[in-house]
């Protein structure tokens, strides 16, 4: 009955942004803009999810708290969103090389699978997640 359509984030600068995305595989499928040009929404897809990317004229900084994992998590809310790889050493790679972290930390969580964050331009976390479990 229910499937995920997509994730929502707020960004500081959308050109930046869709470049990042882009390098993450997105494409760019939508762009609008308000007369004004106080909002700009585009949409980006992967695999039939979409990425809705909002970037308004009148940014407002995020609480200091959301900045780093250990601070944010604790905090009531969506945190990040979580990205599925065959090889978390190969998406390590690819992150590095690509200019879209400077180093990536990999550690096996508690519920027994790899990951590593990153964040994109704007501060948001990313996940990446090797999750070979068969549930």
């Amino acid at each position: 009955m229910f499937s995920v359509h997509h994730i929502s984030l707020s960004v500081k600068n959308v050109t930046e942004s869709v470049a990042f995305y882009t390098k993450l595989e997105f494409s760019k499928v939508l762009q609008w803009e308000s007369e004004n040009r106080d909002l700009t929404i585009v949409h980006m897809k992967l695999n039939g999810i979409f990425l809705e990317l909002f970037c308004f004229k009148n940014k407002k900084d995020a609480h200091e708290s959301t900045k780093f994992l250990e601070t944010d998590l604790p905090r009531v809310g969506i945190k990040h969103f979580g990205l599925k790889v065959k090889s978390i050493e190969k998406a390590k790679e690819f992150v590095i090389s690509n200019g879209l972290a400077n180093s990536v930390n990999i550690k096996r969580g508690r519920t027994e699978i790899d990951y590593f964050f990153i964040k994109d331009p704007s501060g948001n976390f990313i996940e990446f997640v090797q999750d070979d479990r068969n549930f």
